[in-house]
């Protein structure tokens, strides 16, 4: 349990992160990028890297999407099961009649 929610935190934090990246490739021009080769940096180019905020920002979203799943309710096979006998299902009734 304690190693599913290590995983949630650790998803929701590289989820804010490749966020953070797709917003810095959308708003910050290539020449302006940190360090030599880092996040595509390239001299003399003006335009920003929409590709690559496209593609930080879907990574993004789904680091998020597995935070939440991740930390969804639990429900175990048999239980549902068990609850949909003990209400009645559909096929309860079909079952009832042929007994008749």
């Amino acid at each position: 349990m304690k190693s599913d929610r290590l995983l949630v935190v650790g998803a929701v934090v590289l989820g804010v992160v490749f966020i953070a990246i797709a917003i810095m490739y959308w708003t910050v021009p290539p020449k302006s990028l940190p360090g030599p080769s880092v996040f595509g940096h390239e001299n003399g180019v003006s335009a920003v890297h929409v590709k690559h905020g496209i593609a930080s920002f879907l990574v993004g979203i789904a680091c998020f999407v597995f935070a939440w799943f991740k930390s969804g309710p639990r429900q175990t096979a048999g239980a549902s099961e068990a609850e949909i006998g003990e209400r009645g299902g559909a096929g309860d009734d079909a079952v009832d009649r042929e007994r008749r």
